[in-house]
């Protein structure tokens, strides 16, 4: 019987843990891909994070780790499925392989962030991986010198666009309203690349090319017009889904999905809580992941104290 399990090892997972050892909780990570980090590490340079100005974000998230071992953190490779509600404890269910195991706890945070949401137009999962990517800081190299697109209005989609403006001939911009959602700092930055190019009041219908993008096929929504555009690559950057599907049936979400807590991740099923990108929030970046981490052991703690569930707090 664990004290805490965290699900998931993103900056708020692994805040979380380094919270929870300093507390003096028996605390397990599970999570489900290769390496810790989350979405950081798909960033090039990390700029808004406090007292670390520039930094890449695979570093980052590396030291992050790091961090967490050295505080004796324990980790797991699994993909979890379920969590079952026992009251006074939680039986999270995990696959490792093709084999289902169960971790007993005490309590639960659920770390386990979003995910990319899709255009889910003509192309895109044939060409995925072959000139449709969703991370211009992983794939952005393979295109430089070449033309390629952005799909999104967001700051993460003009981020995108700046940052292969340094390195491909041309960029183009797509955005089906006529102004953007990003942060005026960022549009500024992005009006002031030669090589970018905004196609606004425009969507794209199909990805087109055969084992390789060549082109897409967008429409004018003002002028209800079909135009081919010739692009090397296309990176999609239209927003995130919450990975919260296998934890709806024991926590409340809202309309889209993400578990409705606030700052101190208390979720709807006592014992259970979450942190970073999962739950509703106005803010999605790695600092306010990092602050949900802490704060969801917190409460954690407050749980165990109410409840009488670990005796040395």
């Amino acid at each position: 019987m664990y004290d805490l399990v965290i699900i998931g090892s993103g900056p708020a997972g692994l805040s979380a843990a380094i919270y929870a050892k300093r507390a003096g909780f028996e605390v397990l990570v599970l999570e489900k891909n290769p390496m810790s980090g989350g979405q950081v590490l798909n960033t090039d340079a990390v700029d808004n994070y406090l007292g670390l100005p520039g930094m890449n974000g695979f570093e980052m998230g590396m030291k992050f780790r790091q961090h967490a071992d050295e505080a004796g953190v324990v980790f797991e490779s699994a993909q979890v499925s379920r969590i079952v509600d026992h009251g006074t404890h939680k039986s999270v269910a995990a696959m490792l392989g093709k084999e289902e195991k169960e971790y007993d706890a005490r309590a639960v945070v659920i770390a386990t962030g979003a995910s990319h949401a899709l255009l889910q137009v003509p192309g895109e999962d044939a060409l995925t991986g072959h000139g449709v990517s969703y991370c211009a800081t992983c794939d952005g190299a393979f295109f430089r010198g070449k033309k390629t697109a952005v799909v999104g209005g967001g700051d993460v989609a003009v981020e995108d666009a700046i940052f292969l403006a340094r390195i491909c001939e041309k960029v183009y911009l797509i955005h089906r309203r006529d102004s953007l959602r990003a942060a005026k700092i960022l549009q500024d930055a992005l009006l002031r690349c030669p090589n970018v190019e905004v196609l606004w009041d425009s969507v794209v219908e199909e990805i087109c090319g055969t084992g390789q993008v060549e082109s897409l096929r967008i429409r004018r929504l003002k002028e209800n017009a079909s135009e081919t555009l010739q692009v090397d690559g296309v990176f999609i950057a239209v927003g995130l889904h919450p990975n919260t599907q296998a934890f709806r049936n024991v926590t409340k979400c809202d309309k889209s999905g993400y578990i409705i807590a606030g700052e101190d991740g208390v979720t709807s099923a006592p014992g259970i809580f979450v942190a970073g990108d999962a739950r509703t929030k106005q803010l999605r970046q790695i600092i306010t992941a990092v602050s949900d981490g802490a704060n969801a052991v917190t409460s954690v703690e407050k749980y165990f104290n109410n409840f009488n569930k670990f005796d040395n707090i």
